[in-house]
Protein backbone atom coordinates (compact mmCIF):
# COMPACT_ATOMS: atom_id res chain seq x y z
CA UNK A 1 0.00 0.00 0.00
CA UNK A 2 1.55 3.31 -1.09
CA UNK A 3 1.19 6.27 1.23
CA UNK A 4 0.09 9.67 -0.01
CA UNK A 5 2.01 12.75 1.14
CA UNK A 6 0.95 15.87 3.03
CA UNK A 7 3.40 18.73 3.48
CA UNK A 8 2.98 20.33 6.93
CA UNK A 9 3.27 24.10 6.76
CA UNK A 10 3.41 26.80 9.44
CA UNK A 11 0.13 27.47 11.23
CA UNK A 12 -1.48 30.84 10.41
CA UNK A 13 -4.95 32.15 11.24
CA UNK A 14 -5.68 32.85 7.56
CA UNK A 15 -4.94 29.27 6.45
CA UNK A 16 -6.59 27.68 9.50
CA UNK A 17 -9.78 29.82 9.56
CA UNK A 18 -12.03 27.26 7.79
CA UNK A 19 -11.24 24.73 10.54
CA UNK A 20 -11.02 26.79 13.71
CA UNK A 21 -9.13 29.47 15.61
CA UNK A 22 -5.41 29.91 16.26
CA UNK A 23 -4.78 30.69 19.91
CA UNK A 24 -1.74 32.86 20.52
CA UNK A 25 -0.65 36.05 22.20
CA UNK A 26 0.78 37.69 19.10
CA UNK A 27 0.63 41.41 18.43
CA UNK A 28 -0.64 44.03 20.83
CA UNK A 29 -2.78 42.95 23.78
CA UNK A 30 -6.47 43.87 23.56
CA UNK A 31 -6.42 45.13 27.15
CA UNK A 32 -3.87 45.80 29.85
CA UNK A 33 -5.04 44.47 33.22
CA UNK A 34 -3.74 43.52 36.68
CA UNK A 35 -2.29 46.89 37.64
CA UNK A 36 -0.77 47.32 34.19
CA UNK A 37 1.34 44.15 34.42
CA UNK A 38 -0.67 41.77 32.22
CA UNK A 39 -1.80 41.88 28.60
CA UNK A 40 -5.17 40.25 27.93
CA UNK A 41 -5.58 38.76 24.46
CA UNK A 42 -9.35 38.75 24.64
CA UNK A 43 -11.90 36.28 23.22
CA UNK A 44 -9.54 34.39 20.89
CA UNK A 45 -11.83 31.41 20.12
CA UNK A 46 -15.44 30.60 19.32
CA UNK A 47 -16.35 27.86 21.80
CA UNK A 48 -19.42 25.80 20.89
CA UNK A 49 -20.79 23.06 23.14
CA UNK A 50 -24.12 22.37 21.47
CA UNK A 51 -27.43 21.63 23.15
CA UNK A 52 -27.18 19.57 26.32
CA UNK A 53 -23.44 20.08 26.67
CA UNK A 54 -21.20 22.15 28.88
CA UNK A 55 -17.60 23.28 28.80
CA UNK A 56 -15.05 21.06 30.44
CA UNK A 57 -11.31 21.46 30.94
CA UNK A 58 -9.26 18.27 30.80
CA UNK A 59 -5.53 17.60 30.75
CA UNK A 60 -4.07 15.33 28.04
CA UNK A 61 -0.57 13.86 28.12
CA UNK A 62 0.22 12.52 24.63
CA UNK A 63 3.25 10.57 23.47
CA UNK A 64 5.52 12.63 21.18
CA UNK A 65 5.60 11.68 17.49
CA UNK A 66 8.21 12.31 14.81
CA UNK A 67 8.08 13.43 11.21
CA UNK A 68 7.48 11.89 8.81
CA UNK A 69 4.22 10.95 10.51
CA UNK A 70 1.85 8.23 9.29
CA UNK A 71 -1.78 9.42 9.26
CA UNK A 72 -4.27 6.57 9.19
CA UNK A 73 -7.30 8.05 10.93
CA UNK A 74 -9.08 11.34 11.53
CA UNK A 75 -11.94 12.08 13.88
CA UNK A 76 -14.50 14.79 14.54
CA UNK A 77 -16.80 15.94 17.30
CA UNK A 78 -20.24 16.81 15.88
CA UNK A 79 -21.59 18.19 19.16
CA UNK A 80 -18.92 20.72 20.09
CA UNK A 81 -15.66 22.55 19.51
CA UNK A 82 -12.37 21.33 20.96
CA UNK A 83 -9.42 23.53 21.99
CA UNK A 84 -5.86 22.26 22.48
CA UNK A 85 -3.66 24.54 24.57
CA UNK A 86 -0.10 23.30 25.10
CA UNK A 87 1.24 23.60 28.63
CA UNK A 88 4.83 23.87 27.37
CA UNK A 89 6.44 25.95 24.63
CA UNK A 90 7.13 23.56 21.78
CA UNK A 91 5.53 23.02 18.36
CA UNK A 92 2.92 20.36 17.68
CA UNK A 93 1.33 18.96 14.54
CA UNK A 94 -2.27 19.85 13.64
CA UNK A 95 -4.03 17.87 10.90
CA UNK A 96 -7.46 18.91 9.59
CA UNK A 97 -9.73 18.13 6.64
CA UNK A 98 -12.83 19.68 5.11
CA UNK A 99 -16.06 17.70 5.32
CA UNK A 100 -17.36 16.32 2.01
CA UNK A 101 -20.80 14.79 2.53
CA UNK A 102 -19.99 13.28 5.92
CA UNK A 103 -16.50 12.11 4.89
CA UNK A 104 -13.18 13.93 5.27
CA UNK A 105 -11.58 15.46 2.20
CA UNK A 106 -7.82 15.51 1.64
CA UNK A 107 -6.09 16.43 4.90
CA UNK A 108 -3.96 19.50 5.49
CA UNK A 109 -1.18 19.64 8.08
CA UNK A 110 0.16 22.56 10.08
CA UNK A 111 3.00 22.93 12.56
CA UNK A 112 2.43 25.39 15.39
CA UNK A 113 5.04 27.77 16.70
CA UNK A 114 5.89 27.57 20.41
CA UNK A 115 3.05 29.15 22.38
CA UNK A 116 0.30 28.58 19.78
CA UNK A 117 -2.78 26.50 20.45
CA UNK A 118 -5.86 25.74 18.33
CA UNK A 119 -9.60 25.62 18.75
CA UNK A 120 -11.26 23.24 16.29
CA UNK A 121 -14.77 24.22 15.22
CA UNK A 122 -17.60 21.79 15.84
CA UNK A 123 -17.60 18.97 13.27
CA UNK A 124 -14.06 19.62 11.95
CA UNK A 125 -12.25 16.45 10.88
CA UNK A 126 -8.84 16.35 12.59
CA UNK A 127 -5.95 14.09 13.44
CA UNK A 128 -5.25 12.95 16.96
CA UNK A 129 -3.24 15.11 19.35
CA UNK A 130 0.29 15.01 17.93
CA UNK A 131 3.03 16.66 20.00
CA UNK A 132 6.46 16.70 18.40
CA UNK A 133 8.36 16.68 21.71
CA UNK A 134 7.92 15.74 25.36
CA UNK A 135 6.17 16.32 27.67
CA UNK A 136 3.12 16.44 25.37
CA UNK A 137 0.96 18.05 28.07
CA UNK A 138 -2.12 20.00 26.94
CA UNK A 139 -5.13 21.67 28.51
CA UNK A 140 -8.15 20.69 26.43
CA UNK A 141 -11.43 22.61 26.51
CA UNK A 142 -14.27 20.64 24.98
CA UNK A 143 -17.85 19.47 25.33
CA UNK A 144 -18.91 17.36 28.26
CA UNK A 145 -22.33 15.75 27.78
CA UNK A 146 -24.29 12.51 27.74
CA UNK A 147 -24.69 12.17 23.96
CA UNK A 148 -22.07 10.61 21.64
CA UNK A 149 -19.59 13.16 20.33
CA UNK A 150 -16.96 11.20 18.40
CA UNK A 151 -16.86 9.98 14.80
CA UNK A 152 -13.78 8.32 13.29
CA UNK A 153 -12.73 7.83 9.68
CA UNK A 154 -9.96 5.35 8.79
CA UNK A 155 -8.24 5.96 5.44
CA UNK A 156 -7.94 2.99 3.06
CA UNK A 157 -4.58 4.41 1.99
CA UNK A 158 -2.61 6.18 4.74
CA UNK A 159 -1.01 9.59 4.35
CA UNK A 160 2.57 10.51 5.18
CA UNK A 161 3.03 13.96 6.75
CA UNK A 162 6.38 15.62 6.08
CA UNK A 163 7.74 19.02 7.10
CA UNK A 164 7.57 21.97 4.72
CA UNK A 165 11.08 22.62 3.36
Amino acid sequence: MTERQIIARPLTQADFAPFGDVLDAGGEADRIINQGLCGRYHDRARLDFGPGGRAGISLFRAEPRTLPYRLEMVERHPEGSQAFIPMYEAPFLVIVAQDHGGQPGNPLAFVTTPGQGVNLHRGTWHGVLTPLSAPGLFAVVDRIGATPNLQEHWYETPWQVVLHP
